[in-house]
């Protein structure tokens, strides 16, 4: 097992470096990086994920090439119209809501996205559950206006039901992430009510066929979603978005310019604003270049040997 740490470009959920675990099994290379606000049992399974690719691999995908969307984190405006105008992206997922920032910040990262898109782009927010009922509204309706049009706005509120009080008041569709992927039985989580569109993570819901079952459970039009990995565990997402009977939306796998470098000369960046869906994850033979300390190395296996033994 290898130990990876790789710094972001910029501050994304809270952290500044990324980490995880690689490993080679018979059938490739597997992932595991789950957050570390996961605890043990929620980390099993970003494991089982990772075992899936390096054991089993993945069903047969039915398209060939998925549409990614860029993501903007919370920087400034100026910053943020760079990433889209180069991301060669026609869609954009915009973090907003972050903890000691203003919504005059977000509605004017959100207005310099529109501006690099052109008017034919489309724009999407993520909250990141950090809004009551009444805030998101206010909130919603303010960046629908500053976007001259939201696609959609990603888990607004913690709750469903919250969620669903929320979709009853606004006209931009409700996607929803957490209450799908931190449920603690994804399959018999009723989102329809709540959202209009189901956003999968393959990592969080334990591999590609669970997150397929997951998405038929939830009957929404999903988007498969990255939780920021490197080209190997990247590989899973894709090959779920592959394999998914439906795809009605760009997907949120355009995420590797967020990490200052990758484990792979196979990096997964989109070209044009498309990825190719991989039949195996790529070789890390760039590993050494990003290896952890000794620290980081050894408190990464320590949680592996405990997420290990998790019944789940």
């Amino acid at each position: 097992m290898f130990v990876y740490a790789i710094p972001l470009r910029n501050r994304f959920r809270g952290i500044t470096v990324r980490e995880g675990v690689l490993f080679e099994g018979t059938r490739g290379w597997g992932e595991f990086c789950a957050f570390l606000d996961y605890d043990d049992a929620e980390a099993v399974p970003w494991w089982e994920t990772a075992v899936e690719a390096a054991e089993r691999g993945w069903p047969e995908p039915v398209r060939d090439t998925i549409p990614v969307n860029c993501t903007v984190p919370v920087v400034s405006p100026e910053r943020a119209h760079a990433i889209v105008a180069t991301s060669g992206c026609t869609t954009a997922k915009v973090k907003v809501a972050d903890p000691g920032t203003l919504l005059s910040d977000d509605l004017d990262r959100v207005e310099a996205v529109r501006d690099a898109l052109g008017p034919d782009g489309a724009v999407r927010v993520d909250a990141n559950a950090a809004w009551d009922v009444d805030t998101a509204v206010q909130a919603i309706r303010a960046l629908d206006k500053a976007a001259q049009g939201l696609e959609y706005v990603e888990q607004p509120c913690p709750s469903l039901d919250d969620l669903a009080a929320v979709r009853r008041r606004v006209d931009v569709r409700i996607a929803a992430d957490e209450s799908i992927r931190r449920a603690e039985d994804p399959l018999r989580v009723a989102v329809a009510g709540a959202a209009d569109v189901a956003v999968i993570k393959v990592a969080p819901l334990g591999g590609v066929r669970r997150a397929l079952e997951v998405a038929e459970a939830c009957g929404l039009p999903c988007v498969v979603s990255s939780a920021v990995e490197t080209s190997v565990g990247m590989a899973a997402g894709l090959a779920l978005a592959g394999a998914l009977p439906e795809l009605d939306f760009a997907c949120g796998l355009g995420t590797l310019p967020l990490l200052d470098g990758d484990v792979t000369t196979a990096s997964l960046v989109p070209v044009d604003g498309v990825l190719p869906v991989p039949r195996t994850a790529p070789v890390p033979d760039r590993f050494a270049e990003f290896a952890a300390d000794e620290a980081t190395t050894r408190r990464w296996l320590d949680r592996v040997a405990r997420v290990r033994r998790n019944p789940g």
